[in-house]
């Protein structure tokens, strides 16, 4: 069964669209077939790829991961197939490559999309008669490996681009499993997060602290471009500098707050006229209410601090002063509560 705790990483939730992965990962464990794993980046590709071998008649034998960004079309051909002794300068002894150190495992080729197309055509054999010849070399090996892809991109449009071949493409995409972005699926954010966070705290043999709603929310808000990845590497940093046991917005990365915040201040543009006329937008109007539900946001979740608002803007406190009284938001709740409380001085 497929759990956040199969992998020390994970690639988990409660939106039905990975309950869908999920399920499909489980029927096409124990098969043969090649899998084109496709995600943007940090969705966890090669955490699925380790799942889907740890699911199969293969999970006691080696799993090799390799990414074919890493290396040089020159290079990438040693890398997965090997080389002889004397195939090139400084090859002084036989090497086998990762699809050898592979036998009777899985080899997962992630970013196959970056492979140039001189050695698709030698992927595309491999794929076809499960043999492989050295580099410098004439024996044919045969080689008993499941092989599983990682795309970043669109293959099928690469394919039409002429960047992509496409007997290739159809013999990785047997079995595609479509990894959806963090932004596609905000309800597993509250539950990664505090996997992470929990993850991480016990790492150092420290309590676990509470989350406050206000990040949470802001968590939800965000549209992490870096995916699972970028949720994970911003709890590493709460746990590193959080130490008042519970996180709170001063914890997290003013960057993620920032932008959460515009992104939830994301002004609706008018519909357009009927007529070819247009109507008229008052653009120091529009202007005006952005800045006003940005400073608003800043306000609370600083709590009112102006030093931290002003942080989270990133302007200087004085600027901040300005603009509060610009906007009329000198009399907001949020203010006038941080003033009592001796806050927002």
């Amino acid at each position: 069964m497929l759990t956040s705790a199969t992998v020390d990483s994970v690639v988990v939730g409660q939106s039905a669209r990975m309950r869908a992965v999920f399920d499909f990962l489980r029927v096409i464990g124990n098969s043969d077939s090649t899998v084109l794993i496709t995600g943007e980046s940090g969705t966890g590709k090669e955490v699925t790829a380790t799942l889907i071998h740890q699911q199969s008649r293969r999970k006691h034998r080696p799993f090799v991961a390799v990414s074919c960004a890493l290396f040089s079309e020159t290079l990438i051909e040693s890398e997965l197939f090997g080389h002889e002794r004397g195939a090139f300068t400084g090859a002084i002894k036989d090497r086998p490559g990762r699809f050898e150190l592979a036998e009777g495992g899985t080899i997962f080729l992630d970013d196959i999309d970056d492979v140039p197309l001189s050695m698709q055509v030698k992927l595309l054999r491999v794929l076809q008669n499960r043999t492989i010849e050295r580099l410098g070399g004439t024996r044919t090996i045969p080689v008993n490996v499941r092989v599983l892809a990682g795309s970043k991109k669109d293959l099928k449009a690469m394919v039409a681009e002429g960047k992509f071949r496409e007997d290739l493409y159809y013999r990785l995409n047997v079995l595609p499993v479509a990894l959806p972005p963090l932004r596609e699926r905000r309800e597993d954010i509250p539950v990664l997060t505090q996997y992470f966070i929990e993850r991480c705290f016990r790492r150092a043999g420290e309590d676990v602290p509470q989350i406050s709603d206000v990040v949470t929310q802001a968590f939800m808000r965000y549209s992490w471009p870096g995916n699972v990845r970028e949720l994970e590497n911003a709890c590493e940093r709460i746990a590193q500098t959080c130490s008042c046991g519970t996180v709170h917005v001063g914890c997290v990365a003013a960057q993620i707050l920032f932008r959460a915040g515009a992104q939830a201040a994301d002004l609706p543009m008018p519909a357009p006229a009927a007529t070819e006329e247009a109507a008229p937008i008052s653009l120091d109007d529009r202007l005006k209410a952005l800045e006003t539900n940005l400073i608003a946001w800043a306000l609370k979740v600083s709590h009112g601090n102006k030093s931290r608002a002003a942080e989270l803007l990133q302007i200087k406190r004085s600027t901040l002063g300005d603009r509060i009284a610009r906007c009329g938001l000198s009399r907001s709740p949020l203010v006038e509560d941080a003033v009592e409380a001796g806050e927002a001085v």
